[in-house]
């Protein structure tokens, strides 16, 4: 096999290697994601908000 074929079938396992990796990472983060049941987020939505308001940000100020 001439050297330059060699090059293109590497480069081409590292793609395809790449693809696989990020693929799996997606997927982890997709269940970590979906982990949380919805009380869980709405408490960590309001911890959130109640830091940005401690900092002197006006995020969340409902109007009304």
């Amino acid at each position: 096999m001439p050297a330059s074929n060699r090059v293109w079938k590497i480069a081409g396992l590292a793609g395809l290697v790449g693809v696989v990796a990020t693929g799996a990472l997606v997927a982890r983060n997709e269940r970590e994601r979906r982990a949380y049941t919805p009380d869980e987020v709405r408490d960590r939505l309001q911890e959130r908000l109640r830091a940005a308001e401690g900092e002197g940000g006006r995020a969340g100020r409902i109007i009304g």
